[in-house]
């Protein structure tokens, strides 16, 4: 024979029932405490302040109230189901002994840590009464049939009996006393989960709703940095890709077209005097002009590789790592595709870093990963060379890290001396 045990959902229930009811019972001597307690300083503190003794009065109050506030903050965490962060307090950043023992004097949250110690009675009364007479209503009811024996029994309420169809009033007490014990335990959880959330959520707002707003707006001003420095390092990184193709194509197509041009009138001129000269400079422009489409070609996959459009960031790598001198070690498994954005910024980071390592670092292996978490892509160029690569302004990598930096992304280099160099992007999805 089995026993049935309940449900998961069913315990988590009875779980929050048993914080809720004890959250409410223990916080109706807790309220009528503080309340006696804060009524009593503030009232005293005020009434002497006038001759400089209500001052640390006042002060010890508020002090006494926050410490309160801070026991309701762990007290209400359970309630609400998350952690209740606790405040900055003027006093934690005032200079000086004086100044930190009257800074409470001055600081908004310890007021309202104050008017929370003398209001919460309010809520923790109304919501005391609704548990005692639920959960009173619930035992008495569900449990009467163990203790009817025990009350005096006297002839009354005969047309309930026989209604019920009983011929005395036992049968029909059992069956009221039944049905609201039911009634009672039926809406025993949503009452008091309804009254603990009441009490809890006055708690909240007076003692942590301040430091909230005040924690969303330096969030959104973070956020607001973050976005400005993502787009500075766009402008910056998009600078730094005009320069370098401009450089490109002036230290190569544009050289090898303006020899074309020579080549071509030299040619031009040789028909008439000497056509077999004439031919190999024709035929020698022709291998320019190979030469010059075979460098154009490599600067369009640096602006938009259209294998990286087509196919995605796996089939990308695989044709750098096969045009690289050094060789690679590529493990970046197929990961699906991913947003324009985070492709490009992931396919620049190897193929600038592959050329680094071809042109600087005298490594005799490069190992690529590529990998998605819980947080990003992860991107890893890791070679045995000579170290010594730097983010700093002026080095290969600077335009790389805005790049990263303009994708949301982190940027990091370990690279001592003599030791090889690590290159780790993380972007985020």
């Amino acid at each position: 024979m089995t026993t049935a045990t309940p449900s998961a959902p069913a315990r988590s229930l009875l779980r929050q029932l048993g914080i809720d009811t004890q959250y409410v019972l223990l916080g109706f001597p807790l309220g009528l405490i503080t309340l006696v307690l804060c009524i009593t300083g503030f009232a005293a503190g005020l009434g002497t302040v006038v001759v400089w003794v209500g001052l640390p009065l006042l002060v010890a109050t508020l002090a006494m109230s926050r410490g309160f506030a801070h026991l309701e903050r762990l007290r209400i965490g359970a309630v609400l189901r998350r952690k209740i962060p606790h405040p900055l307090y003027r006093s934690s950043q005032a200079e000086g002994w004086f100044r930190r023992i009257l800074a409470p004097l001055i600081d908004g949250q310890s007021w309202l840590d104050l008017v929370h110690g003398l209001f919460r009675f309010i809520p923790s009364t109304i919501a005391f009464c609704f548990v005692v007479t639920w959960w009173a209503g619930t035992l008495t009811g569900l449990t009467y049939p163990l203790y009817d024996w025990a009350l005096p029994h006297t002839p009354e309420n005969h047309g309930l009996s026989e209604l019920l169809g009983f011929g005395d009033t036992t049968g029909a007490r059992m069956i009221v006393n039944l049905a609201t014990g039911v009634l009672f335990a039926v809406t025993l959880y949503p009452v008091v989960r309804g009254v603990a959330l009441l009490e809890a959520l006055f708690a909240q707002g007076l003692l942590s709703g301040v430091d909230d707003l005040r924690r969303q707006v330096a969030e959104a001003n973070a956020a607001r940095d973050t976005a400005q420095l993502q787009k500075a390092a766009a402008v910056s990184a998009e600078a730094t890709a005009l320069r370098k193709l401009e450089r490109d194509i002036h230290d190569g197509p544009q050289q090898r077209l303006v020899r074309l041009a020579m080549d071509l009138g030299r040619a031009e001129q040789q028909f008439a005097k000497d056509p077999e000269a004439a031919r190999a400079t024709v035929a020698e422009a022709i291998a320019q002009t190979r030469e010059t489409l075979d460098e154009l070609r490599a600067l369009s996959r640096g602006i938009a590789p259209p294998i990286l459009v087509d196919r995605g960031l796996q089939a990308a790598l695989t044709a750098l790592a096969g045009r690289c001198t050094i060789p690679v070690d590529l493990e970046a498994p197929l990961v699906g595709r991913l947003a324009p954005e985070v492709e490009s910024a992931a396919y620049f980071v190897v193929a600038e870093s592959l050329t680094n390592v071809a042109k600087h670092s005298h490594a005799n292996e490069v190992r690529v990963t590529v990998e998605r978490n819980a947080t990003g892509l992860l991107v890893t160029v890791e070679d045995d060379g000579v170290g010594g690569a730097s983010l700093a302004k002026g080095h290969g990598l600077a335009g790389l890290d805005d790049r990263v930096r303009a994708a949301g992304g982190v940027l990091d280099v370990t690279s001592p001396d003599g030791e090889g160099t690590r290159l780790t992007a993380v972007l985020p999805l």
